[in-house]
């Protein structure tokens, strides 16, 4: 069902619409297994009171620019017409779900995604292979469309192009329903976070939620205990493996000496000249203290550490 028509609409409105529910692109990470987005990710974009802007990475940028030119080739290459969808749409029987799709296939029940990635990622897309979240998000398209498949097309590394297509999948579908009416009814109505997790989201969201602590000391849980535990074992093992790679790090660097470049196999290693221009705020300070003043810019936050209590020995 069609809810907004979607084309010159302001950038203002297209997000405040994208807030009434799940889209194509969020189901991936609220089943967890998104490269790029996490379950909080997602709750953040659908409660916030003022809507969030897209990414506006590079890769975002040419990946917009650039899916008019994947679309052409697509229809070029398959001979299959295609046209816009200029419209916000919705699955009747579940309302939380929506899409904003890519592109229609005429004459058949099937849409479009255009996709652009790096070189770096050819190997996800070999043979039959689709990146999953990828595939979630076909299937989440063809739940709220009703349609029987969906093709996706995508240029890889700017030259090598390759297209795919998924059939409808109804298993997958309910499994995607579930999911996303647990997550929209259990998180985003109430306005209730998700289960934390290591997130760069979760963590601004826990700073924002507690910005400033009250000053007082409470007792922890036995929950809590374990888990520093495994925070323990983590940070030493994560030492250890930090103090492993910096030796191989300088066995190679041994090996280039006054070389730059180092190449075997598959691998290229770099040890280049850099030069670096730091500020040295101790002479700015002494010499023109009030030049240092006005550079000054104050910010608040809380800093998270842990310490191991020295436990003293019964006598």
């Amino acid at each position: 069902m069609k809810i907004a028509k979607t084309k010159n609409l302001e950038r203002s409105q297209w997000l405040k619409l994208r807030q009434q529910g799940i889209g194509g692109s969020d189901a991936a990470a609220i089943l967890g297994i998104s490269r790029y987005k996490s379950p909080i990710d997602v709750w953040v974009e659908k409660t916030v009171s003022q809507p969030i802007e897209a990414d506006s990475s590079e890769y975002t940028y040419w990946g917009n620019l650039l899916e008019s030119v994947v679309a052409d080739e697509f229809q070029r290459q398959t001979g299959l017409k295609i046209r816009r969808c200029n419209y916000l749409l919705q699955n009747t029987e579940y309302p939380f779900m929506l899409a904003n799709i890519d592109r229609e296939i005429i004459g058949q029940k099937s849409g479009l995604e255009c996709k652009t990635t790096s070189e770096y990622n050819k190997n996800k897309w070999q043979d039959d292979e689709i990146p999953a979240e990828y595939i979630l998000q076909c299937q989440h398209y063809m739940a709220v469309t009703g349609y029987e498949s969906w093709w996706i097309a995508v240029l890889i590394g700017g030259n090598k192009f390759i297209y795919k297509q998924i059939q409808r999948d109804d298993e997958l579908i309910q499994t995607l329903i579930k999911a996303e009416q647990d997550f929209w009814q259990n998180y985003v109505v109430p306005k209730i976070m998700p289960p934390v997790d290591g997130s760069t989201a979760c963590t601004n969201i826990l700073g924002q939620l507690y910005a400033q602590s009250n000053g007082n000391t409470i007792d922890l849980d036995a929950e809590a205990k374990t888990l520093l535990e495994q925070r323990q074992l983590l940070k030493a093992s994560q030492e250890a493996l930090t103090e492993k790679i910096n030796e191989i790090d300088n066995i190679i660097k041994s090996k280039l000496g006054d070389n730059e470049v180092g190449m075997v196999d598959k691998y290229l290693v770099k040890w280049t000249n850099t030069v670096s221009n730091k500020l040295d705020s101790k002479l700015l300070k002494s010499q023109y203290p009030d030049v240092y003043q006005s550079c000054l810019k104050s910010s608040a936050s809380r800093r998270f550490t842990v310490s191991v209590k020295a436990v003293k020995e019964a006598k």
